[in-house]
């Protein structure tokens, strides 16, 4: 039997109004949610197929065994709107347009066979088409960056009501590096220039008392228990699709060191390998820690070594496991060098995977850098990333990547000053004490104690970095606050985040909306040509960007004459 695009039917209700996606002869049996996500696709897609910045990799995943990459292309290559397979295998429906450069791909919908008496969706082997084909919503348009609103960033943000949608927005943008010399665009009166290019991810920076830049390049480990089933596939997916875990990780930290202090001549060296996904850095005196996926390590150093060649040893284990939904794990030393603080993610999004695997997790740790004996400082901070000292206050300062899929504004990330034993509401509620409903069971005395963070940084912006301005020689507006990474979203319609911020403190507290330091990491087609993650500040007063997707560590200095 050979079915083609143009002799395909379906459910009475979906057909009306858009007759000129459907044919006549093939039948097909749906599953729940069916009529919910074509609909919305054909709502997406404006009844004409999706536009070509539909880009996903979504076929090599529901290739059939025996198709090859070419031949799947081949196939893909007539398929318009919706089509099929015509061989004698298990079937995909799909929808999108296809180009010679894989810009864009079909959209597998569901599974069916080519056999016209075994037309029923297979239950068993894919999720309810509805969920499936919401998941796989992903880049259907570039949509503007959203601006700095009041109500979205700032002391006192106000958050709409919880949108729980069936359909989650998928909204990544498509990871595609900087070609040829293309770079961010700096704020007026400022320049930026990379550091260097062609690393392996860089996550993170630290820079050494003599100058030295450590550059930590790690990209996602493997989590084999961390979502299964077609949403553990789709995820890795997204991933892939957004610049995470395309490659197996370099799982090292690289030595950078200016010469001359002016960029011209850049030395190369591979401090330390063989590391387990490694993220924070920190020196203490002559021992050099970090932490690794796993566990706090050292080592160590002394002033002017370019590279590590003893095996460093186990400070402090760290949650890791199959899971290990938030893997990084940063690092800060106080300023007396004699406790050391980590940030340690949550194994879910909200508590999906059960109270037992968040223990010791969704909280900052503190280690006696004598004993290594340790204790949760703070908890309840879903995913605190960047951490960073307010020399006001003398305050330690976090950034927390909040929760997905309450809808585009909701939740924002946010930093705040770290309370000793203080309680932020992960994951019972979120921005102090707005209840998570999807949480069951509720812990009420919990929530009652839950503290509102000092300062949101906008839903779904995945700001990590963080960086105090120290001695930073930029220019005003930029000397007195903190410097924020926005890694970007993937959950919102209209792509927030993507930059790199600064917001102003006064005695102690930040005040206004941010200002943006570094952009243009979005191409004009909505493609990620860069995601900035980990900061600090340099010897001469710059500011320096690790760029995991663009691969690169960019300098932000003041502009000549500025």
């Amino acid at each position: 039997m050979t079915q083609s695009a143009d002799n395909i039917s379906y459910p009475g209700e979906l057909s009306s109004g858009h007759p000129h996606l459907f044919g006549t002869q093939l039948s097909i049996e749906p599953c729940p949610g069916w009529s919910l996500a074509v609909n919305r696709l054909l709502q997406y897609g404006g009844g004409g197929g999706l536009p070509d910045s539909a880009s996903f990799l979504l076929r090599d995943f529901f290739k059939p065994s025996g198709l090859s990459q070419t031949q799947g292309k081949q196939q893909a290559s007539y398929i318009s709107r919706f089509g099929v397979r015509t061989d004698e295998q298990p079937i995909v429906l799909n929808l999108g347009n296809t180009s010679a450069d894989d810009t864009a791909y079909p959209y597998p919908v569901c599974l069916c066979s080519p056999h016209a008496e075994e037309t029923t969706v297979y239950k068993s082997t894919i999720v309810d088409c509805g969920i499936l084909l919401a998941t796989f919503l992903c880049a259907m348009s570039y949509g503007a960056e959203e601006p700095f609103t009041p109500s979205e960033y700032g002391p006192s943000p106000v958050l709409p009501l919880p949108e729980n949608a069936l359909i989650p927005t998928l909204r990544s943008a498509k990871a595609k590096p900087w070609q040829a010399n293309a770079m961010p665009h700096p704020a007026p009166g400022l320049r930026v220039a990379p550091v260097a290019r062609q690393l392996e991810h860089p996550r993170w920076v630290y820079v050494l008392p003599n100058g030295d830049i450590l550059v930590a390049e790690s990209d996602t480990p493997p989590k084999p228990d961390d979502a299964k089933g077609i949403r553990g596939a789709v995820q890795k997916l997204v991933q892939k699709h957004a610049g995470s875990g395309a490659h197996p990780s370099a799982n090292r930290i690289t030595l950078l060191r200016d010469v001359n202090g002016d960029g011209q001549r850049v030395e190369r060296h591979i401090f330390m390998r063989g590391l387990n996904w490694p993220i924070g850095m920190v020196l203490v005196g002559n021992t050099f820690f970090v932490a690794d996926t796993d566990a706090v390590v050292k080592v160590p150093y002394k002033t002017g070594d370019t590279e590590i060649q003893i095996a460093p040893t186990q400070f402090v284990a760290l949650p890791a496991g199959t899971i290990n939904h938030h893997w990084t794990k940063s690092l800060i030393a106080s300023a007396d060098g004699k406790k050391l603080y980590v940030g340690v993610g949550s194994n879910s999004n909200a508590g999906e995977n059960g109270m037992d695997a968040e223990k010791g997790r969704n909280a900052i740790w503190e280690i006696d850098v004598a004993t290594g004996s340790h204790r949760i400082f703070a908890d309840g901070l879903r995913n605190p990333v960047g951490l960073a000292w307010q020399p006001d206050s003398g305050a330690l300062w976090v950034s927390v990547n909040e929760r997905d899929e309450l809808g585009d504004h909701l939740p924002p990330d946010y930093m705040t000053a770290v309370r000793d034993g203080g309680f932020y509401g992960f994951p019972f509620s979120y921005y102090g004490q707005h209840v998570d409903d999807r949480v069951k069971p509720q812990d009420p005395d919990r929530v009652a104690k839950a503290i509102s963070p000092d300062y949101a940084l906008g839903a779904h912006t995945a700001s990590l970095g963080l960086c105090w301005s120290g001695d930073s020689k930029l220019p005003d507006p930029f000397q007195h606050g903190m410097f924020v990474g926005q890694h970007g979203s993937w959950n919102r319609k209209v792509r927030s985040g993507y930059k790199v911020v600064f917001v102003a403190f006064n005695q102690g507290k930040p005040e206004g909306l941010p200002i943006e330091v570094l952009g243009g990491f979005l191409s004009a087609k909505g493609q990620a040509q860069g995601r900035p993650v980990g900061l600090a500040i340099d010897k001469n007063g710059s500011l320096l960007v690790a760029d995991d997707v663009g691969n690169t560590v960019w300098r932000v200095s003041t502009l000549a004459g500025k």
